[in-house]
């Protein structure tokens, strides 16, 4: 075969792949974006993903995880001074005023208020820098390394940071919170105050996107427009981010559509379904049944249906007493050598130590 030849087959082979990945890949203005799996985290689709950038208003995810996890959702929260009249959106909180924890946690998230934010970092902190220390301690934990957190709100600081990638594993942890999945699909809310305020949420994922369920707006001047989007189809659920985006909403409709056309929900586990039996050492029981505690589904475009590679790592034997949920092992999940996946296995009830009669009745049996 000639160069020539061999020229014009490249070329075509080139403008072939060229015409696929145009059609394939979501085009977004975004100065960063990230598509990820909820339920495994994998990511599908991503631009400059660990580029840090202001990401604005998203940082309240980040403030409504620790208030869930922290706070007492019926408790009563008594504003302070520092919450009134804080720059930006607003719930319009008044000074002394008494509103629940989960009011304020709606009117963080569905209408983006900035005393609300502060509100929550005093009722759970006491103070705003003892929250901001909470959050970096939380990004760090969860492995969010390119984020740096100087308020509980977003307004604009030189030093309040994150990255496409670390909004979405933060979104990711937030949403293993049943109460953070209910507020932020919520598209309106009645608190309990004086006024009977309605919230009415700003995010129109919830609205104009088939399955969307969250997440967070969020715009400043120097972040741009920031958006953090959910949706849900056919048991998987997608976490979207972009960061500095003009076409905020339909780019994340396109990497939606991108994440739900070329990968599908493949069931490599059930819940329930035999993994192993171990040997307790020393147990009122002689053995342990472990099972898979939830369905195990990792999403696959078709051609990786036959490429996946589970791998269970657990022990042969354990000495007694094991106790419910007890840390056993874990399921390793691979794509043609690359780690896509690691779920816990645990111990779904307690083994204790066998009585020394047992002990001596089993000594017997051994002999003969």
């Amino acid at each position: 075969m000639n160069k020539l030849k061999k020229a014009k087959i490249l070329i075509a082979i080139i403008l072939i792949e060229f015409l696929i990945l145009g059609f394939t890949y979501p085009s977004t203005s975004a100065e960063s974006a990230i598509l990820i799996d909820f339920k495994t985290g994998r990511i599908l689709y991503s631009i400059n993903h660990d580029l840090k950038r202001p990401m604005a208003s998203t940082t309240k995810i980040m403030t409504a995880l620790l208030a869930i996890e922290h706070g007492d959702l019926d408790s009563l929260v008594k504003v302070k001074t520092n919450a009134l009249g804080v720059e930006g959106s607003s719930i319009f909180l008044k000074k002394n005023e008494e509103i629940l924890l989960r009011d304020l946690i709606y009117g963080l998230m569905l209408r983006s208020g900035n005393d609300a934010a502060v509100a929550i970092a005093e009722h759970i902190s006491g103070s705003v820098d003892k929250f901001v220390n909470l959050m970096n301690i939380k990004a760090k934990n969860i492995g969010a390394n390119n984020t740096n957190f100087v308020n509980p709100h977003g307004l604009h600081d030189p030093n309040h940071y994150s990255s496409a990638y670390d909004m979405a594993i933060i979104t990711r942890e937030a949403m293993k919170l049943d109460f953070f999945r209910e507020v932020v699909k919520t598209k309106t809310w009645v608190a309990n105050r004086d006024t009977n305020q309605y919230f009415s949420n700003k995010n129109d994922v919830l609205w104009k996107y088939k399955g969307g369920d969250g997440v967070k707006t969020g715009y400043t001047r120097a972040a741009g427009r920031c958006l953090v989007a959910s949706a849900t189809r056919d048991e998987m659920q997608l976490i979207a981010v972009v960061i500095n985006d003009s076409n905020w909403f339909n780019d994340c409709y396109s990497m939606f559509d991108y994440g739900f056309e070329n990968y599908k929900p493949a069931l490599l586990l059930s819940k329930g379904q035999f993994l192993k039996k171990i040997e307790i050492l020393d147990g009122d029981k002689e053995y342990l049944n472990l099972l898979c505690e939830d369905d195990l589904i990792i999403p696959v475009k078709d051609d990786e249906k036959g490429k996946i590679k589970i791998i269970l790592n657990l022990p042969d034997s354990l000495a007694a007493p094991v106790y419910k949920d007890q840390r056993i092992g874990n399921i390793q999940v691979f794509l043609e050598g690359k780690l896509l996946y690691t779920a816990q296995i645990k111990s779904n009830f307690d083994l204790n130590k066998s009585k020394p009669k047992g002990n001596f009745i089993k000594f017997i049996k051994s002999i003969f």
